[in-house]
C-alpha cells in the first residue's frame, strides 16, 4: 500500500523546522511545567495575534483541548450544542461528556455548519430544574465536512449565544486552513467575531503534538489551570510543546504549511470531477468529500489508505497534508481513473 495516502493530516510527518525547534531546545535544565523562556515566549506569540487579554493554556492533543475549555465554560448540568458531525460528538469517545459532565446536544446540518435557525429549536428549558441547561454553542472552523464559516455566520451564531447567556467555543484543529481560505488573520474570526474559547490545533498541520486553548475573557479561566491538571493535560517538559508552536509561527510556517495542503486537496477535487466523481461539499480547506461506488473504494483502498466517511451513501473523504505532494494526488487519481475506465 502506498502510505502517502489520503486518510487524515494526522497522518502526516513532522515538518523538519519542528523537529529542529525539538531539538534546539533540547539544551540543559529549564523549569517545568511551563515556567520557562520557550513558553512565555510561545505565550507573547499568540497574544500578538489574539490579543492581549488573551488567556493560553498548552495541553496535548485537540481531545484535550476540547475538553478543557467545555470543562471550563461550563458545569455539569449545562449542555453543550454542536453539529451531529462534531469533533466531540463522533470522534471523542464521550470525553467531553463524561470529563464535563455536560450533555452533548447533536444537531443534523447539511454540511457541517450550524446557523441561527439551527440552534433555536434547542434553546429551550432555562431555568427548569428537569433540564440540561444550555450554555455553549461549539462549531468548528474548518468544520468535520471541510467547510468553513465566514465572519457574519460566526458572528450571528455568537450574537445569538450571548443573548441567551450563554458561550460559543470553535474547535479550531484545521484553523490554519481556514485562515488560508478566508485570507483573514486569526482574530478577525475569532476574537473579533465574538468567540468565548478557542481549541487552537497545530498537529495536523505539520506540528508533532500539542494544541493550545484560548480564552478571550480571563474571568472565564480563572480555575482553567486547576482543570488542565485534574484532566492529565498539564505537560512537564512544556518547552517540547511550546518550542513547535514558536517554529509554527516563525515566517508564517503555518501559512506556508496549510496553503499547500489546501492547494492539494484543490488539485485532487479539480482531478477527480474530471472523472465525473461527484464531490459533495465546497473544497474549502484540505478535505474532499466524494461519491465512490464501493467496487472502486475497494479496489483503491488496496493501494491508497483513505476513511469512508457516509457508507449508506458511498461517501469517503480524503485529506490532503502539508507533505502532500502534486505525484501523490496524480497518482492516486491516475489510479483511480484505470479502475473506473476498466
Amino acid at each position: 500500500m502506498n502510505k502517502r495516502g489520503f486518510a487524515s493530516d494526522n497522518n502526516s510527518g513532522v515538518h523538519p523546522a519542528i523537529l529542529n525547534a525539538i531539538n534546539n531546545c533540547n539544551n540543559g535544565h529549564v523549569t517545568g511545567y511551563g515556567i520557562d523562556h520557550y513558553t512565555q515566549e510561545a505565550i507573547q506569540e499568540f497574544k500578538k495575534r489574539f490579543g492581549s487579554n488573551s488567556d493560553v493554556y498548552f495541553v496535548f492533543n485537540g481531545t484535550g483541548a476540547n475538553v478543557l475549555a467545555i470543562s471550563t465554560l461550563a458545569q455539569s448540568f449545562n449542555s453543550v450544542i454542536c453539529p451531529s458531525t462534531a469533533h466531540i460528538m463522533v470522534d471523542e469517545c464521550g470525553a467531553p461528556e463524561k470529563m464535563s459532565g455536560c450533555k452533548l446536544i447533536p444537531v443534523n446540518t447539511p454540511d457541517g455548519k450550524l446557523t441561527p435557525e439551527l440552534i433555536k429549536p434547542h434553546l429551550h428549558g432555562f431555568d427548569f430544574e428537569h433540564h440540561a441547561q444550555p450554555k455553549i454553542i461549539s462549531i468548528s472552523q474548518v468544520t468535520e465536512m471541510g467547510t468553513l464559516y465566514t465572519v457574519d455566520e460566526i458572528k450571528a451564531i455568537t450574537s445569538l449565544a450571548h443573548e441567551y447567556d450563554m458561550y460559543v467555543h470553535m474547535d479550531g484543529a484545521r484553523i490554519a486552513n481556514a485562515a488560508v481560505t478566508l485570507n483573514l488573520p486569526f482574530k478577525a474570526f475569532t476574537v473579533d467575531a465574538g468567540i468565548d474559547a478557542l481549541s487552537f490545533g497545530g498537529t495536523k498541520n505539520g506540528m508533532m503534538m500539542g494544541e493550545a486553548v484560548l480564552f478571550f475573557n480571563k474571568n472565564l479561566s480563572v480555575n482553567t489551570k486547576y482543570m488542565r491538571k485534574q484532566s492529565g493535560q498539564l505537560f512537564s517538559k512544556m518547552r517540547f510543546v511550546a518550542a513547535q508552536f514558536l517554529a509554527y509561527f516563525e515566517n508564517d510556517l503555518w501559512k506556508k504549511n496549510a496553503t499547500h495542503a489546501n492547494q492539494m486537496a484543490a488539485l485532487l477535487s479539480k482531478r477527480a470531477k474530471e472523472l465525473d466523481v461527484q464531490i459533495t461539499q465546497k473544497v474549502e480547506a484540505n478535505g474532499v468529500f466524494a461519491i465512490l461506488d464501493n467496487e472502486f473504494s475497494e479496489k483503491l483502498l488496496q493501494e491508497y489508505f483513505f476513511y469512508p466517511w457516509d457508507e449508506n451513501r458511498h461517501e469517503v473523504r480524503w485529506m490532503t497534508s502539508f507533505d502532500t505532494a502534486s505525484d501523490d494526488v496524480n497518482h492516486f487519481c491516475d489510479k483511480l481513473k484505470e479502475l473506473l475506465n476498466a
